[in-house]
C-alpha cells in the first residue's frame, strides 16, 4: 500500500470543491465524484438566454477569515459589493426585515401594536420553559402575537410542517442574537454594526452568481490534477471491517484511502453494501427533507423593486419569497431593459407542486407575482423552472436521534468523514460547508478536527469581527466523536 493518502470526494458543491482544493494543496491525489453535469450543487448559478439566477440566494459574508481568502484566491476581481435589502410582504404592505419597531406600528396601527408589545411584555415575564421548537423559542424572545403574525405562516410554507415540530436549534442557527431589544437597540444606534449576524446589511457577490466561484475552483482543482468526474451518482458504497473499499458510481468501483461524503445521508447509508443493521437505515429513514422549485421570470421592466429579496407571508399564495437578480448585481441580466425574478415555491419532491408541468409552474408564478402587485401580469414574457431536490436538512422531532444512531454506526468507517448541508444533515451557510469540507481534507493530511462543532451554537462563528486560522484549534478534538442521546 502506498503510504501517501489518496482521497476520493461525493460531490462538487461548496463542501467538497473546497475539500478538492485544499487536498491538491497538499499534493493528495483526489477523484471527484459529481452527480449532476454542473458544480456548486445548491450554490451553482443557472443561465437561461443569458439571463442568471441563483438558487436561493447566496450572500458572500463569513466571519471566518480562512473562507473569505479562499473565496479572493479563487475569484481575486470578481466580487463586488452589495447593500442587502430584504422586506416582509404582508397585507399588501412592506414591512421592513429584520423588524424595525418604527415600521411595525406604522403598518399594523397602535391597537395591533399595542397588543404584539402586551404579549412581548407577557413573554418576558412568564416564560415558557423549555423551550424545545421554533414556536416557543421564538415566542419568548418576540412574544406570541409577533410571531403568529411574522414568523408562523412564512416558517410553515417554507417547511411544510407545524413550527411545533420544527426543533429550536434550527432557529438559534438561523436568527442568534435576534430578539425584539436587540432590534430596538440596533434601530436606535445602540448596537455595534453588524454585531446580529441577522442584521449584515452588506455583502459580497460575484458579478455572475455564486456558480461562477465554483466553476472556477472546479477548473483550478483540475488544472491541480483532480479528476471531476460528471453524471455519476454514487450507487454503492462497499465496505468492510477496515472501513471504505470503494465507491460504485456508474458501474465502475472508485477506490481511495479516503473518503468525503456531502451526498444526503440518507441516500449515503441506503448505498451502503453490505447493506447496515435494520436500525441504522430505519433512522436514515427518519431523516427528512424540504424541497425548493425557482420559477425564474423575465419581466420587460428595468426596475421592479428595490430589494434584493422579499419574504412573502400572504397566506393566499403558494409562494414564498422573491428573489431580484438584478439587484444582486446588474451583470446577471443581459439587457437593462429587462428584469429577472425569482420566484421560490418550498415543496416536497413528489407532492402537487413539485409534479406540476413547466407550463403551469410558471403559470403559478405569473399569476401570482402579479396578484400581489409586484409585477404586471403583461410584462412577464418569458420563463424558466429549475426543480432543487433535498435543498434543506429538516429539523424535526426525529433527526436528533435519527443522527445520532448513524453516527454510532459511521465509527466503524474511519476512513469516511461527512461533509456539507445534505453529507451532515446540518443547516450550514456556504461558508460552513466550506469549512466542513478543508477541515475534513487537514484531517486526511494528519489533523484532528471535529466536523460536527462547526455551526454549532457556540461563539466561534457568530462573535467576534473575525475568526483567524488559530481560533480554529477549538475544533480540534476526536473527529469520530459520537453525540450522548439527545433529548427531544
Amino acid at each position: 500500500m502506498n503510504s501517501k493518502p489518496t482521497a476520493l470526494v461525493i460531490g462538487a458543491g461548496p463542501a467538497g470543491l473546497s475539500a478538492t482544493l485544499e487536498l491538491t494543496d497538499g499534493q493528495i491525489p483526489v477523484t471527484v465524484l459529481e452527480a449532476s453535469g454542473i458544480v456548486g450543487g445548491i450554490a451553482q448559478t443557472a443561465n437561461y438566454k443569458g439571463f442568471l439566477f441563483d438558487i436561493g440566494g447566496h450572500r458572500f459574508f463569513t466571519k471566518v477569515k480562512l473562507i473569505d481568502d479562499m473565496w479572493r484566491r479563487i475569484l481575486p476581481d470578481e466580487f463586488i459589493r452589495r447593500p442587502r435589502l430584504s422586506r416582509i410582504f404582508y397585507r399588501k404592505v412592506f414591512f421592513d426585515y429584520p423588524l424595525k419597531p418604527l415600521n411595525v406600528v406604522k403598518n399594523l396601527g397602535l391597537f395591533e401594536s399595542a397588543r404584539c408589545v402586551l404579549s412581548y411584555l407577557k413573554a418576558r415575564v412568564f416564560p415558557k420553559s423549555p423551550e424545545p421548537d421554533f414556536e416557543t423559542w421564538v415566542s419568548n424572545r418576540f412574544g406570541t402575537r409577533l410571531f403568529q403574525i411574522f414568523f408562523k405562516s412564512y416558517t410553515e410554507k417554507v417547511w411544510g410542517i407545524p413550527c411545533t415540530s420544527i426543533r429550536a436549534e434550527w432557529a438559534a442557527q438561523r436568527i442568534q442574537g435576534l430578539s425584539l431589544v436587540s432590534l430596538i437597540k440596533n434601530a436606535l444606534g445602540f448596537t455595534r454594526k453588524g454585531s446580529i449576524k441577522t442584521l449584515i446589511d452588506q455583502f459580497d457577490y460575484p458579478r455572475r452568481g455564486p456558480g461562477q466561484l465554483w466553476q472556477k475552483a472546479a477548473e483550478m482543482v483540475e488544472g491541480a490534477g483532480a479528476s471531476v468526474i460528471f453524471h455519476s451518482p454514487v450507487t454503492a458504497v462497499r465496505w468492510s471491517a477496515s472501513g471504505v473499499d470503494a465507491v460504485v458510481a456508474d458501474g465502475r468501483d472508485h477506490s481511495a484511502s479516503h473518503y468525503l461524503s456531502s451526498m444526503p445521508i440518507r441516500d449515503l447509508i441506503h448505498c451502503l453494501s453490505p447493506a447496515p443493521p435494520a436500525e441504522v437505515l430505519a433512522a436514515a429513514d427518519g431523516l427528512k427533507y424540504r424541497d425548493f422549485i425557482t420559477v425564474a421570470l423575465v419581466v420587460k421592466q428595468p426596475e421592479l423593486f428595490p430589494d434584493n429579496w422579499i419574504y412573502v407571508h400572504e397566506p393566499g399564495v403558494k409562494l414564498g419569497r422573491v428573489q431580484n437578480f438584478k439587484n444582486w448585481s446588474p451583470e446577471m441580466v443581459p439587457d437593462p431593459a429587462f428584469t429577472c425574478l425569482g420566484l421560490e415555491y418550498f415543496c416536497f419532491e413528489g407532492d402537487g407542486l413539485w409534479n406540476m408541468s413547466d407550463t403551469d409552474l410558471a403559470a403559478l408564478g405569473r399569476k401570482e407575482i402579479s396578484e400581489l402587485g409586484l409585477v404586471n401580469f403583461d410584462d412577464v414574457v418569458d420563463s424558466a423552472i429549475v426543480r432543487m431536490p433535498k435543498a434543506y436538512p429538516v429539523y424535526d422531532e426525529n433527526y436528533q436521534e435519527s443522527l445520532r444512531v448513524i453516527r454510532e454506526f459511521l465509527l466503524r468507517l474511519p476512513n469516511l468523514q461527512l461533509i456539507g448541508r445534505n453529507g451532515m444533515h446540518h443547516y450550514n451557510n456556504q461558508d460552513h460547508s466550506m469549512l466542513t469540507g478543508i477541515l475534513a481534507a487537514r484531517n486526511i493530511m494528519g489533523a484532528n478536527y471535529n466536523l460536527w462543532a462547526v455551526n454549532v451554537d457556540g461563539e466561534y462563528h457568530e462573535e467576534g469581527s473575525e475568526i483567524r486560522e488559530e481560533e480554529l484549534a477549538a475544533l480540534r478534538g476526536s473527529q469520530p466523536m459520537v453525540p450522548k442521546r439527545l433529548s427531544t
